[in-house]
């Protein structure tokens, strides 16, 4: 079996990115352009992968970790030279090797594995990944002789008006064998408009060689498109994000408006759920089966399970388990995690606290630092106040129990369970099972005091109007 080896090109510092960010690092649909490349083409059961860096090489290797190994291009002089730089990992290998570029996030593993097989079934040396451009401009362009042999690849600065004129594009892609790439890099020369030492011109000398070289067209010229600049990462997010809605739709989701929802790459979703139009779902979210997720949610990086209906809140690393629903505005925050047929009404926000199976926690209101069980009704505007200004502090409430509305739970303190707060409560001290705790002054009506006020003035004016407002009617 033939080895099969990759090199991927993420060297280059895309200054037209106008960005301390380097460029093959820019996210596309919630992951790294040059992570999208190595996930593709790990697809094929690849023998050895290694990525030439550059600038930011240290922040490369941190988001690719050992899954590729790296070659250093101090020096930028062009893609032959880039590829060079492995010749110290890879050079001595029989095999082919697929290069492509850390810009390039659109391309599939279907294309890669087609281009193998392609170059295999030819015997050639050196194949081209070509595609059908309508605007070539800013393209390598293929050039082939009246048979149709590749006989070079010219790039856009240095093409002849006939030359620019060729709507063959190369897509930067490229499948070489391994030894027969290494021997011709040490012969291309730079005599070029940038001064630079250009892979495709392996191919010219293969031909003055007479050894095969061969192109494959793809069908779909949107998976070759390279970002050079932040409105082509707008298109290449579009295309992606096209293609991941499409994805998900053939596999039982709903999407009310797939223009209007934006799904990450690894993103997954459950059959029959639905999810409506302005819904965010990003890093490694996982919905469940039957779930509704409406408008405007944002979900990152959580655990959403069967059944579950989100309301137009907003959900990060946190769980909220089967039945379980939430919103309109409501905020989970980390390590937020919402038992079984838990309700979190509107205007909640939960951190750092697990919430058990049939609670209620219905409008606003702030639950941090706490488990909560089972079956616990929490009133409006109940706030666990977590922080001393300096610690943050635990409060555990049990099973049964009741929280009336306005109270402050001061933490640290235990509820036991089948406990009852009295609404308006500040409870500081532990309550024991079937006990109330109470904790406010008795009240003492002052007579006359409403006129001292200057709501009393307010009340006479609008009082007058409204009978100037009665005698007119």
């Amino acid at each position: 079996m033939t080895s099969k080896y990759a090199i991927i090109l993420a060297a280059g510092q895309g200054t037209r990115m106008k960005s301390k960010l380097y460029k093959v690092l820019h996210p596309v649909c919630g992951k790294p352009m040059v992570d999208h490349v190595l996930t593709e083409i790990e697809k094929n059961n690849m023998d050895e992968i290694v990525t030439v860096v550059g600038h930011g090489a240290e922040m490369v290797e941190k988001t690719l970790g050992d899954r590729t190994k790296y070659a250093l291009q101090a020096e930028q002089l062009g893609t032959g030279h880039a590829v060079l730089q492995a010749e110290k990992l890879l050079g001595d290998k029989d095999g082919m090797t697929l290069i492509a570029c850390g810009d390039t996030p659109l391309f599939t593993a279907k294309t890669f594995e087609e281009l193998f097989e392609y170059h295999k079934s030819k015997g050639a040396v050196a194949t081209v990944l070509t595609a059908h451009a309508e605007n070539p401009f800013g393209y390598g362009r293929i050039i082939r002789n009246e048979i149709g042999i590749v006989e070079k690849i010219v790039e856009q600065k240095d093409a002849t008006a006939e030359e620019a004129a060729v709507k063959e594009i190369n897509t930067g892609v490229y499948c070489f064998d391994n030894k027969e790439l290494f021997a011709a890099l040490h012969q291309i020369k730079n005599d070029n408009a940038q001064g630079e030492y250009y892979l495709p011109d392996v191919m010219e000398i293969f031909q003055k060689q007479g050894k095969v070289v061969a192109a494959y067209q793809m069908k779909n010229f949107e998976e070759s498109m390279g970002v050079n600049d932040r409105i082509a990462l707008s298109n290449a997010t579009k295309v992606m994000r096209r293609r991941i809605n499409e994805n998900l739709m053939r596999q039982g989701v709903t999407l009310i408006d797939p223009d209007t929802t934006y799904i990450d790459i690894d993103v997954k979703v459950g059959s029959d759920t639905v999810i409506e139009p302005g819904v965010q779902l990003k890093g490694k979210t996982e919905i469940g089966a039957d779930c509704y997720i409406g408008a405007h949610s944002e979900i990152i990086d959580s655990v959403i399970e069967d059944g579950v209906k989100v309301t137009s809140s907003y959900i990060e690393d946190a769980v909220m388990h089967k039945n379980s629903n939430i919103g309109p505005y409501s905020h989970l925050r980390p390590k937020a995690e919402i038992g079984e047929n838990v309700h979190i009404g509107n205007f909640v926000e939960v951190k750092k606290a697990t919430i058990g199976k049939n609670t209620k926690v219905g409008h606003l209101t702030y639950v941090g630092d706490a488990t909560l069980g089972r079956d616990i009704n929490v009133g409006c505007g109940t706030v666990f106040v977590n922080y001393d200004g300096i610690n943050k502090h635990h409060t555990t409430v049990g099973d049964y129990s009741f929280i009336g509305s306005a109270s402050n739970i001061i933490a640290p303190v235990n509820i036991a369970d089948h406990a009852y707060v009295a609404a308006g409560s500040t409870i500081t001290d532990d309550i024991d099972a079937h006990d109330m705790g109470i904790a406010r002054g008795r009240q003492v009506n002052k007579k006359g005091y409403f006129d001292r006020y200057p709501v009393a003035e307010a009340a006479r004016i609008a009082e007058e109007k409204a009978r100037e407002e009665q005698e007119k009617n």
